[in-house]
């Protein structure tokens, strides 16, 4: 090619759109159909080429150019964007049962002698919509609640995988397609080691790395993570019909988006169940991570004809893998103190993926753990992710003739302050309580947290600063910091110091439950401060409280009594408290109760209301004696249904628990 400085407007224009059709080809050839053709040096060269004519010739610039996968200017956050269609989620379950109960279903509903079923892998990683205009890439957006998703455009072009042009001369003018945002195996291992070396907290698996990657703000920071996308369903189409969904993957593939090579189609229940344990045999060898098969209506018409629930269609199942569990080897027991004291062993492990996740630790709970699983340093264990995502450790593998290390004892000291420990039952408890640098640490992230004080841009690391400085001994410390004090903090200047002061600042006025659940005393949850709260009208009132008295209050038994007793019998807490009013805190205090009308009554509530908030509708409700839960169960003697009402409506029909609508709702509270 020419000196770029020597040639024309026309000879650049058609460079470059020479260059980016060549590049888009390779990027085809290479994620899609794994067959590239040239080397990633010659890729390199016109890639360069490309950048180069693009920077000396911008009026050429275009919002789908193979050079937009480098990043673009950082976002001030991420803007939400409505569906064209809405974003259902798939029922699922791990029990072979509840998948031949789909098949008999899906028989039963359509009434057909013959149809089949589309069977794929089902990728646990992030689902997106990505649009399509005319062929061109207009954006991208997070699946959200279903209805309403982040815009992650700029993240998502950077991804190699993703076209932001299809290769067809007569696309559609309108593509809306849902993908999986995935991140390797080993590139998520490599993530992972970098933040442990650095000491932060790993990612709990791929599927969170990925999440977590693609939110960020500054799309640069996206563009060298390992990142791929697979596309596996339609949202909504202008121009374009397909009969069944192998053919609709198979356009997709000729428009150079990646599908999933995973697939089958089946007609009986004994080919899927084969399938199933194939994908589950080669699940360890993939380079993703999967959790499960997706089985699926394949003629598309049928799905119309079935439809949906309310959040999950009729015509789909994920029948999901169970957790997958490793072995490795345990290193050594150390001991974490939490904020309120207690000791909790945890195991350090020889990394391990568990999987996808690079597992470096468990956790033990309690020295009667310990020793109930019998496990010593040195020892080789098996590795589960409960909930397929907390590690913990299942069991001991014995080794014949291998010598063992010592059994674990619980120290007589508190391993960061030294204080003797004492016993709580179960538990080994350091009462040196904000002397103690870690329940300090501990107790401060709880008082700032959004459901205590809210105090907004206060995170761990800071908070850690806070206390290695030594500008907080003691959490009412936090309000006599002067702008000045919080610039001296590592990346912090003139209006960050302001902003995080202003923030600490207009915290000084929290009403009253959520000052207590913030004192962060001994099983006092949200819950349990607001009952306090409502029965008290101060601080002063439940500090004399007696453990009988609180003992009698309804859901607060001995156990909570006697911690809530304890805190306020301690002269340090008080202290406390009393260093608290000094630094300007006014408790708000409401009225504790309007009425007991609703009295010993528990409430769910599901949909969207007009007239109320989530919050102030739970708040009304208990306002009037009455419980408002998050789940419906044999106890619940109400469900309130909004528009577009969950699942909570579908357990509530089941249990025949009374529904309510808005209106009778507030018919009933009126009397």
């Amino acid at each position: 090619m020419k000196d770029i400085r020597n040639i024309s407007k026309e000879e650049a224009r058609e460079s470059i759109k020479k260059l980016r059709e060549e590049i888009n080809r390779h990027n085809y050839l290479y994620y899609v159909k794994n067959k590239p053709e040239i080397s990633d040096s010659q890729y390199d060269k016109k890639f360069r080429q490309l950048q180069e004519l693009e920077k000396e010739f911008p009026e050429f610039d275009s919002p789908v150019s193979p050079t937009r996968k480098v990043g673009a200017p950082p976002v001030d956050h991420l803007e939400k964007k409505e569906h064209l269609a809405p974003m259902l989620s798939l029922n699922s379950s791990e029990k072979e049962e509840d998948a031949e109960q789909f098949f008999k279903n899906v028989q039963k509903s359509t009434k057909e002698t013959s149809f089949g079923f589309l069977l794929e892998p089902k990728l646990d990683g992030l689902s997106v919509e990505v649009v399509y205009k005319n062929g061109e890439f207009s954006y991208a957006t997070t699946r959200g609640d279903g209805q309403t998703g982040e815009d992650i455009s700029e993240n998502v072009k950077t991804i190699g995988s993703l076209p932001l042009k299809l290769l067809s001369s007569s696309p559609p003018e309108l593509l809306a397609i849902r993908g999986e945002i995935l991140m390797s195996k080993s590139g998520f291992q490599e993530i992972n080691k970098k933040r442990i070396e650095k000491g932060e907290e790993p990612f709990a698996n791929a599927r969170n790395a990925a999440a977590g990657t693609v939110r960020q703000l500054d799309s640069k920071k996206v563009a060298d993570k390992p990142l791929d996308i697979f596309f596996y369903e339609l949202i909504k189409t202008e121009g374009r019909h397909f009969d069944r969904q192998e053919e609709m993957l198979e356009q997709f593939r000729k428009w150079g988006l990646k599908t999933n090579n995973l697939k089958k189609i089946c007609e009986k229940m004994p080919e899927i169940k084969k399938f199933y344990r194939n994908l589950k045999e080669k699940r360890d060898s993939l380079s993703y991570e999967i959790d499960g098969m997706v089985i699926k209506l394949n003629q598309r018409g049928l799905r119309e004809k079935l439809g949906s629930r309310d959040r999950s269609p009729r015509w789909a199942f994920a029948w999901k893998f169970e957790p997958q569990k490793e072995v490795t080897r345990l290193t050594d027991i150390l001991l974490q103190v939490g904020r309120t004291g207690m000791l909790t062993p945890v195991a350090l492990l020889e990394p391990v993926d568990v999987g996808g996740v690079t597992v470096s630790r468990a956790t033990l709970h309690n020295e009667e753990e310990v020793k109930k699983k019998d496990v010593r340093p040195g020892d080789k264990v098996r590795i589960v992710r409960a909930g397929d995502v907390i590690p913990e450790i299942a069991e001991r593998i014995k080794e014949t003739g291998k010598k063992r290390g010592n059994p674990f004892k619980m120290p007589g000291k508190c391993p960061v302050c030294e204080t003797p420990v004492v016993r709580e039952g179960a538990y080994v408890v350091c009462p040196a309580g904000l002397s103690c640098r870690a329940q300090l640490k501990g107790r401060l992230q709880h008082f700032v947290s959004r459901d205590a004080m809210n105090i907004m841009n206060l995170g761990e690391k800071i908070i850690e600063q806070m206390i290695e400085e030594e500008m907080i001994r003691s959490i009412p410390d936090l309000y006599r910091l002067e702008p000045s004090d919080l610039e001296k903090l590592e990346g912090f200047g003139k209006k960050s110091s302001e902003k995080l002061y202003k923030a600490i600042q207009d915290s000084k006025e929290p009403e009253f439950e959520r000052f207590l659940y913030a004192l962060g005393i001994r099983h006092v949850g949200k819950h349990i401060a607001r009952l306090l709260a409502k029965k008290y009208r101060n601080l002063e009132k439940i500090a004399g409280a007696d453990k009988e008295e609180l003992a009698g209050i309804r859901e607060i038994g001995p156990e909570i009594a006697e911690s809530i007793s304890h805190f306020f019998d301690n002269e340090d807490n008080l202290k406390m408290i009393k260093q608290f009013e000094k630094a300007g805190l006014k408790i708000k205090y409401k009225k504790t109760q309007e009425s007991d009308l609703l009295e010993g009554k528990t409430f769910v509530i599901t949909g969207e209301l007009e007239g109320y908030s989530r919050e102030e509708i739970k708040e009304k409700i208990e306002s009037l004696g009455g419980r408002a839960t998050s789940s419906v169960s044999d106890n619940t003697d109400y469900l309130v249904v909004g528009k577009n009402p969950g699942s909570k409506l579908e357990d509530a029909k089941k249990r025949k628990v009374k529904r309510l609508d808005e209106k009778q709702f507030k018919e009933l509270i009126s009397k």
